[in-house]
């Protein structure tokens, strides 16, 4: 299998073509903000060398086969579920957000394994290559604005943190998405804490907690570092404060699981005064899985005791539950699908 194309092979690509550090950067932009190549006030002609201009078109094909539209789910709150088929043939995954938002995936598969997490069942098939990250980006682009870009979909960005940063760099520069739009998620592993305040473009910091409890989280997240919760919360808040931007912390509400007084009190403990942002969201309901969607009643009263408390709280509601399109739920169901389609089609052969 060859290996996924990076942002860094598209720039040696347009450099062998006769592009100059101006003429690279035009191109990537063109591309990030999905914008012809040829629109502009400078024409191309007077702007590009002849044999970049020859180069482009064949470019341009390759990075539009990098990801294309297999389906888009709409939902009944604004956001659009979008099915991606990979040039492999490969899927994942992004979300279009209400209000300008974009959540994208950055692995096929994902290798923590949460155990309540639809897309962590299948484990780790492939990384997306820098360039499939921001392709995600271009086509959400040319179907609506998109100015907040969130890595938090299929995948655990940690574990393709080159490929996420050199998307996040080129997203932040080029892309033209204010650096505190650009969300990187993460369960928490070290070389996060150690990478993200080098680069030019430092993104905003999630932290997908789901339990102040060390044996409950492990349970949860059987394959994510083994970093202690107050380590984690500690370390994340303090990328936070270097940064100016409030931590996000995300936790996934499962019914008589995470929702009780001793994780009320590990949250106020934690994040209780602290730049932080607590998202309560409730459990996008799995067939198969043993776990329940609290009703919305028991966490609103939930959302509003964290917050008299002095956790900044906000109750989310999980894009996609109209449309049953949990993460990796579509892909899921597609790949199912496709199972069943094909013993029939050989039987019909008469294999």
């Amino acid at each position: 299998m060859m290996s996924p194309m990076q942002i860094e092979d598209i720039r040696h690509r347009l450099r062998c073509a006769g592009a100059k550090p101006a003429h690279e950067e035009r191109v990537l932009r063109h591309w990030a903000r999905s914008w012809p190549q040829h629109a502009g006030k400078r024409r191309i002609e007077d702007f590009l060398p002849l044999a970049l201009r020859r180069t482009l078109p064949q470019l341009q094909d390759e990075l539009e086969a990098l990801v294309r539209l297999h389906s888009a789910h709409a939902g009944e709150d604004g956001s659009q579920r979008l099915l991606l088929q990979l040039s492999d043939g490969q899927t994942v995954e992004s979300v279009l957000l209400p209000r300008g938002g974009l959540c994208v995936s950055t692995q096929v598969g994902c290798a923590v394994g949460c155990v309540f997490c639809m897309t962590g069942q299948g484990g780790l098939q492939r990384q997306l290559g820098s360039a499939e990250l921001v392709a995600q980006v271009a086509l959400a682009r040319a179907r609506r604005s998109v100015h907040k870009v969130v890595f938090m979909g299929m995948g655990e960005p940690a574990h393709n943190l080159d490929a996420v940063l050199e998307a996040i760099d080129l997203l932040g520069t080029a892309g033209g998405i204010g650096h505190k739009n650009l969300v990187f998620s993460t369960v928490g592993d070290a070389r996060v804490f150690e990478r993200l305040p080098l680069g030019r473009v430092k993104p905003a910091l999630a932290l997908s907690l789901h339990s102040t409890l060390v044996t409950r989280r492990e349970h949860l997240l059987p394959r994510a570092p083994r970093m202690a919760p107050d380590e984690l919360v500690a370390r994340s808040l303090a990328y936070a404060h270097d940064t100016g931007y409030p931590l996000q912390v995300q936790w996934t509400l499962l019914a008589g699981i995470n929702d009780g007084i001793d994780e009320v009190e590990g949250l106020v403990r934690l994040l209780a005064g602290y730049p932080a942002v607590l998202n309560l969201i409730p459990y996008n309901s799995v067939e198969g899985l043993d776990f329940a969607r609290p009703d919305w009643e028991s966490a609103a009263a939930l959302a509003r005791t964290l917050h008299r408390r002095g956790v900044l709280t906000k109750l989310r509601r999980s894009a996609g539950q109209d449309v049953q399109g949990g993460c990796g739920q579509l892909r899921a169901r597609t790949a199912d699908a496709a199972a069943r389609v094909i013993p029939l089609h050989l039987a019909a052969a008469g294999a």
